[in-house]
């Protein structure tokens, strides 16, 4: 805990049999408090190697639902028990557990509702073997949703967040889509109620077993982020109306 707040850590898994267990070991387990892990119907090892490590919360999806149905089955289970303080870290170690901390004390100590670890920051990115291609859109996308949406973040599609129960309990996630545009959608739907969000330095791995999109299904999410991005500008302005930025009752 940190000012006597619960922290879990959420792992959205699939096939992550030979990154998870790398991944759990920098979990710095002085201040968090549960994993919880949710396996997307793997077709590998993953829920076994999750009971070998201890993971003590395990959800499995009976077929496999898409990564943004993932996360609903994450931040639902880690509010139902109890978090104040939910941090998602992929289980590919694409990412290192190591910055919770410094995540998770922004929240604690209330100056931010939100933390994002952000790659763009610094040179994390392409240090870290990011696809050129990758990174152009990454900033095309990123350009066009600041303008759109009126923020001023380095990148809105990051796998590393921290999110407070405040901010999870007030935004209507479960009418996200089930696939990775969920993310961008998160992200719309938590500035639209007024949150700030952070973001932090964090360096990145790119490697065989660290899972990434192909290029069709990257295509796919580039025309979901354009069009979250106007659904918020005509939501913002009064225009349309969409069920996704419905604040919940609290």
């Amino acid at each position: 805990m940190l000012k006597n707040r619960k922290i879990i850590v959420v792992f959205p898994a699939y096939n992550a049999e030979k990154t998870l267990s790398d991944t759990y070991k920098e979990i710095p387990f002085d201040i968090v408090d549960e994993v919880l892990l949710v396996d997307d119907a793997s077709s590998d090892n993953t829920v076994g190697v999750a009971r070998e490590l201890g993971i003590r919360h395990i959800i499995s999806h009976p077929k496999n639902m898409g990564y943004g149905a993932n996360q609903k089955s994450c931040y639902k289970a880690a509010i139902d028990l109890g978090a104040d303080i939910v941090i998602m870290v992929h289980p590919d170690y694409q990412y290192t557990p190591k910055l919770i901390p410094s995540m998770a004390y922004l929240i604690a100590n209330e100056v931010y509702e939100v933390v994002l670890g952000s790659r763009i920051l610094g040179k994390g990115a392409l240090k870290g073997g990011m696809p050129l291609y990758k990174y152009i859109s990454n900033r095309f996308l990123t350009l066009f949703q600041n303008f759109m949406i009126g923020a001023k973040l380095s990148e809105y599609h990051t796998g590393y967040r921290a999110f407070s129960r405040k901010v999870i309990e007030s935004i209507n996630y479960q009418e996200n889509s089930n696939d990775f545009v969920f993310d961008n959608q998160m992200l719309s739907q938590i500035l639209y109620q007024g949150f700030e969000i952070a973001e932090i330095t964090c360096p990145t791995k790119y490697f065989k077993e660290a899972s990434s999109i192909n290029l069709k299904r990257s295509v796919t999410y580039g025309i979901g982020v354009l069009n979250t991005s106007l659904c918020h500008f005509f939501q913002k302005m009064g225009i349309a109306s969409f069920r996704i930025y419905k604040k919940m009752p609290g």
